[in-house]
């Protein structure tokens, strides 16, 4: 019995998932990055929480604004995570189902390429969404800058 074919044909399949693994650990890298600003909203969230029994007036009117912006900034960096980790999701299906489909002689071309472009598109969504959020915590830092003392020469 011949072996170096399948195991030829292994190599081939291991060289084709190659591209997809990379893919997937810069997802990871992305969801890692995300994970910690959904982090750093939730302690701020906590922080202000504690504070808001203490705070009156002007005060507790700009926590109240900060909680509302923290809040639209999780939901939409817990959004962009879901796009990431469904778009990983999908890439590691196509690796599976080119081996399978491969090794089983299944001509499953067509349904691997819509999960790739599926996979792609979810990413996308993702990414959009990671780059909302940043906006979101940028437009809530520069409603902040009319509290800094200017600085001279400005």
């Amino acid at each position: 019995m011949d072996q170096a074919a399948p195991v030829s044909a292994i190599a081939h399949l291991i060289s084709l998932a190659i591209a997809p693994v990379f893919l997937l650990a810069g997802i990871g890298s992305i969801l890692n990055v995300m994970a910690g600003r959904l982090a750093r909203s939730v302690d701020r969230w906590r922080r202000l929480e504690d504070l808001y029994g203490k705070l009156a007036g002007a005060e507790l009117a700009e926590a109240t604004q900060e909680l509302h912006i923290l809040d639209r900034r999780m939901t939409v960096i817990n959004l962009a995570i879901s796009c990431c980790t469904a778009s990983a999701l999908f890439i590691c299906l196509v690796v599976a189902i080119l081996f399978v489909a491969d090794l089983a002689n299944f001509a499953f071309g067509r349904p691997i390429a819509w999960l790739f472009i599926l996979a792609m598109l979810l990413l996308v969504a993702g990414l959009i969404l990671f780059l909302y959020e940043v906006r979101l915590a940028m437009r809530s830092l520069r409603a902040h800058r009319d509290i800094m003392p200017h600085r001279r020469g400005d």
